[in-house]
C-alpha cells in the first residue's frame, strides 16, 4: 500500500523521462496555469481583470488561440482543485524551467496578483511561499515585481 502511494505521488504530474516533449510541456503549462489559478483565487475574489490578465498572460506566453487557453485554464483548475497542495506543481517547474522561464512565471504571477488594482496579504504570502518552492530567490522575486509593476504601470491610462 505504502509502494503504491509513493508510486502515485512520485509519477502524479511529472512527466516520464521518455515522454515526448509535447506532453511535458502541456504538464510544464498546466502546472504553471494551476498555480496562477491558485494566486487569482487567493484572495477569494477572482476578478474579471484577473480572469483577463490570466488568459492574455496564458495566450501570449504559451503561444495559443483562445480555444487553446481556455482549454488549458479548464483543466489547469480541475488539478488545481483536486490537488492536495501545490507541492506537486511547483516541484515539476522547480526541476524543469530555467531561472529565466521562472522570472518569466514571477512576474506574470505579481501582473496577475496586481491586475485587480490591490495586493492582499493573502496573495503576498502565496507569492513568497511559491517563490520559496521553486527556488527563486528573494533578489530575484523582488526584480519580477518591479517589472512587472512597471508593465502596469505603463498599461495605465496618463492623464495629461
Amino acid at each position: 500500500m505504502l509502494d503504491a502511494l509513493r508510486k502515485f505521488f512520485q509519477s502524479s504530474m511529472l512527466p516520464a523521462e521518455d515522454a515526448p516533449p509535447q506532453t511535458r510541456d502541456r504538464d510544464l503549462r498546466l502546472a504553471a496555469c494551476a498555480l496562477l489559478l491558485e494566486l487569482a483565487h487567493a484572495d477569494d475574489e477572482f476578478t474579471d481583470d484577473e480572469r483577463a490578465h490570466l488568459e492574455g498572460a496564458v495566450r501570449r506566453h504559451f503561444g495559443l488561440d483562445h480555444h487553446q487557453a481556455d482549454d488549458l485554464l479548464h483543466h489547469a483548475e480541475l488539478e488545481r482543485r483536486s490537488a492536495p497542495d501545490l507541492w506537486q506543481f511547483t516541484n515539476l517547474i522547480r526541476e524543469h524551467y530555467s531561472l529565466g522561464q521562472k522570472m518569466v512565471l514571477a512576474e506574470v504571477m505579481w501582473g496577475l496578483v496586481y491586475s485587480d488594482g490591490e495586493l492582499s496579504a493573502r496573495e503576498d504570502y502565496l507569492m513568497r511561499k511559491v517563490s520559496k518552492l521553486l527556488d527563486l530567490d528573494m533578489p530575484y522575486l523582488s526584480e519580477a515585481r518591479k517589472r512587472a509593476e512597471s508593465v502596469l504601470d505603463d498599461e495605465a491610462p496618463r492623464i495629461d
